[in-house]
């Protein structure tokens, strides 16, 4: 039996490390060369989890907009047919 320091067990590690990785590409790919991955790399991961979260709600408002959009145009096209 192994001591887990602050939780982390060696079953639960490969899973942080992925999900870590994950957040980095999204921010980096998402963030449209405005960052670097040694930047999100090394920013506090308090840094890191509110840029995700506000590129996360960035491209979720995007999206919902870009859906009403093709929503008015398929109400307005069904409308003259």
């Amino acid at each position: 039996m192994s001591l887990a320091f602050f939780g982390l067990t060696p079953e639960a590690a490969p899973l942080v490390r992925q999900n870590l990785f994950n957040q980095i590409h999204e921010i980096v790919f998402h963030g449209q060369g405005g960052y670097t991955w040694t930047d999100v790399y090394e920013m506090p991961i308090w840094l890191r989890r509110y840029t995700f979260r506000k590129l996360q709600d960035y491209y979720k408002e995007k999206n919902e907009d870009s859906e009403k959009q093709q929503a008015e145009i398929k109400r307005q096209t069904s409308k003259h047919s």
